[in-house]
């Protein structure tokens, strides 16, 4: 038996979330399970780096699974991909033992994409949160994002994952709006960096900011929210579909950032580990 690593995409649209579920609930972690289980015919469970919600995607999700394989890691990534789902797929796979990837995270990066084109469009209705022919003030934006960056109670923006924990305090890297134009009008994606995140911490966090950009709320209403830790004053939860687990960073390890312009999600793919086997 050999522990693997894998980097791991998928669009999240038709599953309910990374986690196993009950059968027939379907699921991204039992979908690769099942993959694995009919490569190598052994029993695999897998642990990833992040548990994502329904609708959530990722082109970053880390993941580990022990399996005996007398064959290589690219005939193993061949075999595991030819299984899968076509809206799932290993971007990289190596061997690397006593590996975690929950544990042994330093941080995860989310992504988060607003489009305001003038009328509804149905091509990007799977990745992106439509305000359609609505305005977004970038600065204003990124002037309560740059709130959140340091270690604070973001208690307001969501709930701890650990079932009876109350502690709500995360300590964020990076937190900024860009705004891009293309074909399909103006486009504003925003990235946070942390150490790990509550429960829709994100999705709210992004509801509230496109509230300041729209006028709704002040940015000083936003920091009263923010120092409040009172979730009941933090009401728009941003739609699942705009959201994406970009990449988590480790020890040694490269992650790269993608800045493509593309209309379409074409954000990043983290990098293996350096020294991987």
């Amino acid at each position: 038996m050999r522990r693997y690593a894998a980097i791991l995409a998928y669009d999240g649209t038709a599953y309910q979330g990374f986690q196993r579920q009950r059968q027939p609930t379907p699921t991204i972690q039992a979908a690769v399970e099942k993959a694995i289980n009919q490569v190598t015919a052994q029993p695999a469970s897998i642990v990833g780096a992040g548990r994502t919600d329904t609708g959530v995607h990722a082109i970053g999700q880390v993941i580990a699974f022990d399996v005996g394989w007398k064959h290589g890691d690219d005939e193993l990534l061949r075999a595991i991909n030819s299984q899968l789902p076509a809206d799932i797929a290993l971007r990289e796979l190596w061997r690397q033992e006593n590996f975690h990837p929950r544990f042994d995270a330093l941080w995860r990066q989310y992504a988060y994409r607003i489009a305001t084109p003038a009328t509804r469009h149905p091509l990007l209705n799977r990745h992106v949160w439509q305000l359609s022919g609505e305005s977004l003030d970038l600065e204003r934006m990124n002037a309560v994002a740059a709130l959140c960056p340091g270690e604070h109670d973001f208690a307001a923006f969501g709930r701890p994952p650990q079932e009876g924990s109350s502690n709500a305090v995360r300590h964020v890297y990076l937190s900024r709006w860009e705004k891009e134009s293309g074909a399909f009008g103006v486009t504003f994606r925003y990235r946070i960096r942390g150490t790990a995140f509550l429960y829709h911490m994100v999705r709210r966090l992004v509801g509230m900011m496109a509230q300041v950009g729209q006028g709704q709320i002040s940015p000083g209403e936003f920091e009263e929210i923010l120092r409040s830790r009172d979730i009941t004053r933090a009401k728009l939860l941003a739609p699942a579909n705009g959201l994406i687990l970009e990449a988590v960073g480790y020890p040694n390890r490269r992650a790269t950032e993608s800045t493509t312009r593309a209309e379409l999600p074409k954000l990043t793919v983290a990098a293996a580990p350096e020294g991987k086997t």
